[in-house]
């Protein structure tokens, strides 16, 4: 099932992504145009300490006017690795250092419009630190168990997909399953 996709247009040009028109030609010759959001990757980690707790940020997001729980998170630089976008976001945005941050799993966020690939990683051996948040940004450090974190994805306190994602991948296969009840979520 072979199809080739080309841009035709540049409809937007913003600080972190574009939106562009795309002209898919479908198997049988017709066309079909769709508009597309070009933006550069991004990586989220999740931040264990040595106790078993979890650093989460509030974060305000205007896009839906409120604050979210959140995994730290942010934009690949150009020609940025995704290990060292990880570490500079979780030492920005919670002040942590990370001893060892090891890739956890890749994934598109919405593949329907938009083309953003997130690098999720896991943060241990974390000594604390200062924040340095960018201007504008409104981020408080929550250190929560990690399943007391895992009940707020369960119940709807986390809604950032992101985040629901790090925390549901490590939890089902990244940890060791003690027993049958130890695999409720």
């Amino acid at each position: 099932m072979s199809q080739v996709c080309k841009e035709s247009e540049v409809l937007f040009t913003g600080r972190i992504f574009r939106v562009v028109k795309v002209i898919q030609q479908l198997p049988d010759g017709s066309t079909l145009m769709r508009e597309v959001v070009r933006h550069p990757g991004a990586v989220v980690v999740l931040p264990l300490l040595d106790d078993g707790r979890v650093c989460l940020v509030r974060n305000f997001r205007p896009a839906v006017g409120q604050t979210l729980v959140e995994l730290p998170a942010g934009t690949l630089e150009p020609d940025e690795d995704p290990l060292d976008t990880a570490r500079r976001e979780l030492a920005e945005e919670t002040g942590y250092r990370a001893g060892r941050v090891e890739h956890l799993l890749s994934f598109y966020m919405s593949p329907g419009i938009l083309d953003e690939r997130m690098h999720v990683f896991v943060a241990t051996g974390l000594t604390p630190g200062e924040q340095s948040l960018e201007t504008g940004e409104q981020l408080e450090p929550l250190l929560l168990p990690l399943e007391e974190a895992l009940a707020m994805a369960r119940d709807g306190r986390i809604q950032d997909a992101k985040t629901l994602v790090a925390l549901f991948y490590y939890r089902l296969f990244s940890r060791p399953v003690v027993s049958a009840s130890d695999m409720k979520l």
